[in-house]
């Protein structure tokens, strides 16, 4: 039995990565989904691996108007929404005293108001649906101490700190809101981010070890 037939979803940041492996898993369960990714294309490459129902959608999760458009897209089309995965994120090697200003709203643009975009319009469709489940992504880094990402650090923590609020906030409704905090995955990210290093080798090595 496929466990999440007619569940109407939301993936952001959905073309790469976790994002990706996520719509795969969820698809294979049965749910609908809208693949949202700034990057249209890899958004639609899959969908193609996707045996189901799917709507791809460009969204810049830091824009708000491109948010609320994601979530009238799956009401319009689908009557509701019962799932929203506020996975889009980037991030940035650094410590408080390398990183520049630009990187450190890049990084808190995408991660926290993209997050916290996607819930403002979400959760209103998901109460008028009867209820549904809020899925955020932080990051281990939210929990431990982690060498030389002190602002990605801070996105997530912050993250993790406004779910916990908003379950309180919205449980009321029938709206559950959780996080996921995954250690390293070998992602398109984690590329780019050991490219930027003198040895990305020894990087890759380095995060691989921890």
């Amino acid at each position: 039995m496929e466990r999440l037939a007619g569940k109407r979803t939301i993936i952001t940041g959905a073309g790469s990565g976790i994002g990706r492996a996520i719509a795969l898993r969820l698809a294979s369960e049965g749910a609908s989904i809208v693949l949202a990714d700034v990057d249209e294309e890899a958004a639609e490459s899959v969908a193609n691996e996707i045996d189901g129902e799917t709507l791809v959608h460009k969204t810049d999760v830091t824009r708000d108007g491109d948010v609320e458009t994601l979530v009238g897209l799956a009401v319009s089309e689908w009557g509701g929404l019962d799932v929203m995965v506020n996975n889009a994120g980037v991030g940035v090697a650094g410590t408080a005293v390398t990183t520049t200003e630009e990187e450190y709203e890049r990084v808190m643009d995408v991660c926290v108001r993209g997050t916290f975009l996607g819930m403002r319009h979400a959760i209103p469709a998901m109460a008028e649906s009867g209820g549904g489940s809020v899925i955020n992504m932080s990051s281990v880094a939210a929990l431990v101490g982690l060498v030389d990402r002190a602002v990605y650090s801070a996105a997530k923590g912050a993250i993790l700190a406004m779910t916990r609020a908003s379950a309180i906030d919205h449980i009321g409704e029938g709206v559950r809101v959780n996080c996921i905090a995954p250690g390293t995955v070998d992602t398109p990210w984690v590329a780019r981010i050991t490219s930027g290093y003198d040895d990305p080798e020894e990087a890759r090595a380095n995060m691989q070890a921890r």
